[in-house]
């Protein structure tokens, strides 16, 4: 069976990871793995979510399955997070959510009900957008295409064409949209423009689905939430696949949501019998260890509020971090080529070279990033700032 099978290429990311721990080099750098660090280089626990789990493990009976739709506790306060208490969809009972594996999980099924419900479709993807988005969306079997976002080169959003290509999508296809913090770029849309893509999503009569990755990282979690909220007041239908992956720090417990809203109550019913049986047939049920930390963290007044502020503490460094950066070369270069840095958002930016200099970077100073110059900002250090800006400099 296995004998006409050609050893694949490792993935991108995971490919850098396995080059990077192999380098024996003290003081190399790893820009291309895409979490948090704190500045001793670790993906830190929580202490909120410390408290969580312990209070999960002492109130804990069993570990039988939960429900196929997850902690209902849970999926409640994702829907508020992100679309608010009171948002329409939420009032009408037109929004459902599902606990699933991750943002990637949410993806993923999202995907299946797409093509589920119209097997036809076209799902518009950002160009530049992450990696994965690709086979994730694609392997279910739904068409992709791009359309145009951030020119790297010229460090802006290129706004004018995105509208332009969407403005020719057929009525019915799907446009996935990084709610904020976009990966790569770290170029998010500004609120007047999330209202320009709303009147064009009503007019095509176009269904966003939004990747709401990185909640909390960009300015608050209102606030990283507002177009998705914006949007959702307006059209009939959206998805919304949602990761707490990383706003809790909680990566390797897989914790996602996707949250689908329909036109009426009666369609959401049925949107979500099919939802549950996609999910069967891929994971059959969800985890549930990450979901139960992150739903005591939610109801929980003092959990809720110590989270808030580490959050806006990996926040605030990452912040720290992009200004330290722009600093630094703007000292080495002398102008402000890569001022761009310190104004965006999230985790993300593309340094916008090319794939021989981010070669160089990795084979003569050891720095790690991937081959398109995506940098995780996180991968930035008091200590090592003045080194990596030094080398880019060298490089340019």
């Amino acid at each position: 069976m296995f004998q006409n099978l050609d050893r694949l290429n490792p993935d991108p990311i995971l490919g850098l990871m396995a080059r990077y721990r192999a380098d024996p080099f003290a003081g190399k750098v790893d820009l291309g793995v895409g979490v948090y660090r704190d500045v001793n280089g670790n993906t830190p626990v929580l202490d909120c979510v410390r408290r969580a789990e312990q209070i999960v493990l002492e109130s804990q009976s069993t570990k039988s399955y939960v429900a196929a739709a997850g902690r209902e506790e849970y999926n409640s306060a994702v829907e508020d997070l992100v679309l608010g208490a009171s948002h329409a969809a939420r009032r009408d009972r037109r929004a459902r959510t599902v606990q699933a594996p991750g943002g990637c999980g949410a993806l993923r099924v999202g995907a299946e009900l797409i093509r589920a419900a119209a097997p036809e479709t076209t799902v518009h993807v950002s160009d530049p957008t992450w990696g994965n988005h690709i086979p994730l969306l694609g392997g279910s079997g739904l068409k992709l295409e791009r359309y145009p976002y951030y020119d790297a080169e010229a460090h802006r959003l290129r706004f004018d064409a995105m509208l332009e290509r969407l403005d020719r999508a057929a009525a019915g296809d799907v446009v996935l949209v990084h709610a904020c913090c976009h990966n790569p770029a770290g170029a998010d849309l500004a609120m007047g423009e999330w209202q320009i893509l709303t009147e064009l999503l009503l007019r095509r009569r176009l269904i966003p689905f939004f990747d709401l990755a990185y909640q909390g990282f960009a300015e608050d979690l209102t606030a990283d939430a507002a177009g998705v909220r914006l949007v959702a007041d307006s059209v009939p239908e959206a998805l919304i696949a949602v990761s707490n992956s990383k706003n809790l720090g909680l990566y390797r417990e897989r914790v996602g949501a996707l949250t689908v809203i329909s036109e009426n109550p009666s369609r959401a019913d049925a949107v979500q019998s099919h939802v549950l049986q996609i999910a069967r047939s891929i994971y059959s049920m969800p985890p549930d260890h990450g979901a139960a930390i992150a739903a005591c963290i939610f109801a929980a007044p003092e959990l809720k509020q110590m989270w808030i502020v580490e959050l806006a503490k990996m926040r605030d460094r990452i912040r720290d971090m992009r200004a330290s950066l722009a600093k630094h070369l703007r000292a080495h270069t002398h102008d402000g080529t890569f001022d761009f840095i310190e104004t965006q958002r999230g985790m993300f930016s593309l340094l916008g070279v090319s794939a021989k200099i981010v070669d160089a970077l990795r084979e003569q100073h050891h720095i790690y990033m991937t081959a398109d110059s995506r940098m995780n900002l996180a991968g930035i250090m008091p200590h090592n700032v003045a080194y990596v800006a030094e080398a880019i400099a060298a490089q340019r």
